[in-house]
């Protein structure tokens, strides 16, 4: 019997009855400082940008045995790590190297309370002077593995 990864989309063939090998990694980088009800709501706004723009990464509706119909979610597991901000500012930065697709989620956006006040709170910032406390990200397992060093798994 196969191992079977279970990190990312999907290879070409699978064995019948086998869950597809799954190739890319979706994973979410918190500053390490954050208070946990801002760790939950980073990480919930962040994956809602990956979701939106890599439609593929979303699978299936959800039905329960009674037919009650439930929201499809991504099709592959969320790996949620932390760091500081340094390894934040150059997780951010090999990301975009590698032509990693991201989401940011800035200090400036605490204070916002729509979205277009938090889009305009990004753009007035340049690149290298975000001050980032989340960043997700989607691609080949390798290349997010690269990008995330120095970070570690969210306890």
């Amino acid at each position: 019997m196969s191992t079977v990864s279970t990190m990312g989309a999907v290879s070409a063939v699978a064995a019948v009855g086998t869950p597809p090998r799954i190739d890319t990694k979706i994973a979410v980088l918190l500053r390490e400082d954050l208070a946990p009800w801002q760790r939950l709501n980073v990480t919930a706004f962040l994956v809602s940008g990956l979701g939106t723009a890599l439609p593929e990464l979303i699978g299936e509706p959800y039905l329960d045995a009674d037919d009650t119909a439930y929201h499809p979610m991504f099709r592959q597991p969320v790996l949620v790590f932390e760091g500081t901000a340094e390894i934040l500012a150059a997780a951010h930065q090999r990301a975009l190297t590698r032509s990693l697709r991201t989401a940011v989620f800035t200090a400036d956006l605490f204070t916002t309370g729509n979205d277009r006040d938090n889009r305009a709170a990004v753009r007035a910032v340049p690149t290298d002077a975000l001050d980032l406390v989340g960043l997700a990200l989607h691609g080949p397992r390798n290349a997010v593995d690269k990008t995330l060093k120095g970070a570690r798994m969210h306890p």
